[in-house]
């Protein structure tokens, strides 16, 4: 799902009040292992994109990972290329040099917000390396705290361009939250806005019917009115080496297709005439100072 590009739920996220708690997703406590063999959950998933103008829809599947940043699934060597969880695939340091694990990657983007895990539980939804290759338009973060309370959600971006943002969320009970928009994401939108999302804490055991759920929504709002809408919502059973084998030959090269679809998308909408937006030029990143004796 790419925050900027083009649901049948066209209204996006539904933020009205609700009983649940603050947080959403399930209550605090001493988390209990994610199912299966490997601690994680696999959901066939599918995203809708909406385009408000001009009016554009368009629609995939792919799967997607819930995993515990504590717990990474350890494949059998014969199907790692099917899906492994690299940290620098998730995580770049404040120099540009991989993390040395997700995890503390994100603690370290936390404690720069004031925020301290205390050895919390985090789980992370996003695609995993596969065949060698992976495209995350987005990775959700739902963080906790040692007494497993809710401490935040985090909306990790990343455009087609090699650029990557981290929206730090507090949502409400329902999952909601907002936030201004400042990462660069799609040509045609401008870099100005304000997103809508809905990202609720899935609840990874499956329920009477055998499958987990899942329903996210993020929706860009301009001055001008609602410009884009993106939902996801899957079904999901505990991974297995028979669900990863099922998977991969229903979505075979599934991360090449995310990427190659939302740069056609792209080219169609160039091809109709939208105006481009420029895109900003990076940030530097400072060179680390070496000491030593001045000269």
């Amino acid at each position: 799902m790419s925050p900027d590009g083009p649901s049948s739920a066209p209204a996006g996220p539904s933020c009205a009040p609700s009983a649940a708690r603050p947080g959403g997703g399930p209550a605090p406590g001493p988390r209990p292992a994610l199912p299966g063999p490997w601690g994680a959950v696999l959901y066939e998933a599918r995203t809708t994109h909406v385009r408000a103008e001009p009016r554009r829809v368009f629609r995939h599947r792919f799967p997607l990972w819930l995993v515990d940043l504590d717990a990474l699934p350890e494949l059998p060597w014969p199907l790692r290329p099917l899906a492994r969880f690299l940290p620098g695939d998730h995580a770049l340091g404040a120099s540009g040099a991989p993390a040395p694990t997700i995890r503390r990657d994100l603690e370290r983007h936390l404690a720069a917000h004031g925020m301290e895990l205390g050895g919390g539980r985090v789980l992370m939804l996003a695609q995993a390396r596969s065949l060698g290759h992976v495209f995350n338009p987005l990775t959700v973060y739902w963080c906790r705290d040692a007494a497993g309370a809710a401490l935040c959600t985090v909306a990790e971006v990343h455009n087609t361009y090699g650029g990557r943002h981290r929206y730090l969320l507090r949502p409400d009970a329902a999952g909601c939250a907002g936030a201004a928009k400042d990462f660069y994401v799609s040509p045609f939108l401008p870099l100005d806005g304000h997103y809508r999302l809905l990202l609720p804490e899935p609840d990874p055991h499956p329920g009477p019917d055998g499958t987990a759920r899942l329903h996210l929504a993020v929706r860009l709002e301009l001055p001008a009115g609602r410009a884009f809408t993106a939902t996801v919502t899957g079904t999901g059973r505990p991974a297995t080496p028979a669900a990863l084998l099922r998977t991969t030959v229903r979505h075979p090269f599934a991360t090449f297709a995310v990427s190659l679809r939302i740069r056609a998308q792209g080219v169609r909408l160039w091809l109709r005439g939208l105006p481009v937006h420029p895109r900003p030029a990076p940030t530097p990143v400072p060179a680390p100072r070496r000491r030593g004796r001045p000269s």
